[in-house]
């Protein structure tokens, strides 16, 4: 039994089943980030004044990685194109290019986490907070058992507001050196993942849950880069189609990241 409409348009949506399908997914990834946004607002808007995060994040890793997307975008756009035009070389070429620009783009996103997971804050007894990213712990460090040292590559500070705009003159101007930290002069410690503020958990869930997408997509994107060859003979109609429907999922992927970089790394 031959499944309808998977070429030829449905008379009462005017679509084809997979582009109606794929529409009606990506109004519920609206809401899903919606709810997000949303979720970010509220938390900054009932954040202590002078406690939520300016200057955390790379605005330079984070506009390459826009540029990377916006590129990407296009090249799927031309793969779909060349698919119209019957060019199955070209399509394999744009393919490859967006397969390329997708895994540097997670590429980025994986040194911005491993960046922030070797950023320590720590808290110590005295009411000072040294502030960096980890050197290196002695052999014998055991917070626990309060033995040993911890060194980082960072600054102390007085109050933890000093930590909060890192767009501030006085933190632009601040020396960063090398501080080294007894295990009996701390009373708490950790790096900058999800558990480290409001600010750190809503940022790694919005970027995890887009990385994630975007993982998702290379992945369909690379099967039919990979593996389209046999549906493109005896079909190139339906596999046009499919990379349409791909296609409307990376730009949706693209729009979202367009938000994401200012409101995390502009703001």
């Amino acid at each position: 039994m031959e499944i309808p409409y998977t070429i030829e348009t449905r008379p009462d949506t005017g679509l084809y089943n997979a582009k109606l399908g794929i529409w009606l997914f990506l109004a519920s990834e609206v809401m899903l980030f919606g709810g997000l946004f949303s979720a970010y607002v509220l938390l900054r808007v009932g954040a202590e004044h002078g406690m939520w995060p300016h200057g955390w994040l790379n605005v330079t890793l984070g506009t390459v990685n826009t540029l990377l997307l916006a590129l990407s975008a296009i090249t799927t756009l031309l793969a779909w194109a060349a698919c119209k035009v019957r060019d199955f070389t070209k399509f394999k070429i744009f393919h490859a290019c967006t397969i390329l620009l997708a895994l540097t783009f997670l590429g980025i996103k994986s040194y911005e986490y491993h960046d922030k997971l070797i950023h320590y804050e720590i808290k110590l007894n005295n009411g000072t907070f040294a502030d960096g990213h980890m050197v290196e712990e002695s052999k014998d460090f055991d917070l626990a058992k309060k033995t040993g040292t911890v060194t980082l590559h960072g600054r102390v500070v007085a109050d933890e507001k000093e930590l909060m705009d890192l767009r501030a003159p006085a933190a632009q101007s601040a020396k960063l050196d090398e501080v080294t930290v007894a295990a009996t002069d701390i009373k708490s410690m950790g790096n900058y993942g999800p558990r480290h503020n409001t600010f750190t958990a809503i940022y790694f869930t919005l970027t995890g849950l887009h990385a994630l997408h975007i993982l998702g997509g290379t992945i369909v994107i690379f099967y039919f880069w990979a593996f389209g060859g046999a549906m493109w003979k005896t079909d190139p109609e339906r596999f046009t189609n499919r990379i349409e429907v791909s296609g409307l999922f990376w730009h949706f992927v693209d729009l979202v990241w367009i938000f994401l970089f200012p409101v995390l790394y502009l703001t």
